[in-house]
């Protein structure tokens, strides 16, 4: 006999669920807690009501405590935080990832441009893992796949994602590979039939939630004339 999960929901809370089929992936078991889904969002309020397993908190600005201190108190689930290796380089980025890990982040997230050998001299500041993304089938593949000193890859190459994570799997078939799922259903399901482990999920805008509430308020109390 098949078990059903019972599903028990809020009547105030409006939660972001990530799409189901995000569930077929494999997972990363990231020091004891299996990661299928991570949502891509800064917005605490949009993290505090997602279902995703955890947290990719990379955003285009200079990375700062104040900024990763307060996602993490919030989210209630890993965080992976951005920690620069773009325009933020050196041993900036170093005593960032150490204040991540410091105040309960679960990884560290390096943007693209950084170096392999800044890479692996991180490994040795940090116990967390380090993820390291990829966002171009011309990079150095191997190395930065398997001699970085990253314990995961960050696929996020747009529309040659697919591509790039059939690259890396022709060289590993097992390293952890989190991918972008692109705009919808459909674009989740090749990624994850590409190989890739865990999905990050760009969730709807506060602006775009607000909107559908709106109508339906708008509905409710047109019929109540």
């Amino acid at each position: 006999m098949a078990k059903q999960m019972p599903h028990v929901q809020s009547k105030l809370r409006h939660i972001v669920k990530v799409p189901e089929c995000i569930y077929d992936v494999s997972g990363i078991n990231v020091n004891g807690r299996r990661i299928k889904s991570l949502v891509f969002s800064t917005d605490v309020a949009v993290i505090a009501n997602c279902n995703a397993d955890a947290v990719i908190a990379v955003y285009p600005f200079t990375p700062t405590m104040q900024i990763t201190k307060s996602i993490i108190e919030v989210a209630q689930k890993p965080v992976f935080a951005g920690v620069g290796g773009g325009t933020t380089s050196g041993p900036r980025v170093n005593n960032i990832a150490l204040d991540a890990e410091l105040n309960g982040a679960s990884a560290v997230v390096l943007n693209a441009p950084t170096k392999t050998r800044f890479v692996q001299e991180l490994s040795q500041i940090v116990d967390i893992p380090i993820v390291l993304t990829i966002v171009s089938l011309d990079e150095p593949l191997e190395e930065r796949m398997l001699h970085s000193g990253a314990s995961i890859v960050n696929v996020s190459g747009g529309k040659n994602t697919v591509a790039i994570i059939k690259a890396l799997r022709e060289i590993d078939k097992t390293f952890p590979i989190i991918a972008t799922g692109g705009p919808s259903e459909e674009t989740i399901k090749e990624v994850i039939q590409a190989g890739a482990n865990a999905i990050t999920y760009t969730p709807p805008t506060n602006g775009e939630i607000f909107k559908e509430m709106m109508e339906r308020y708008r509905m409710q109390c047109s019929h109540h004339e």
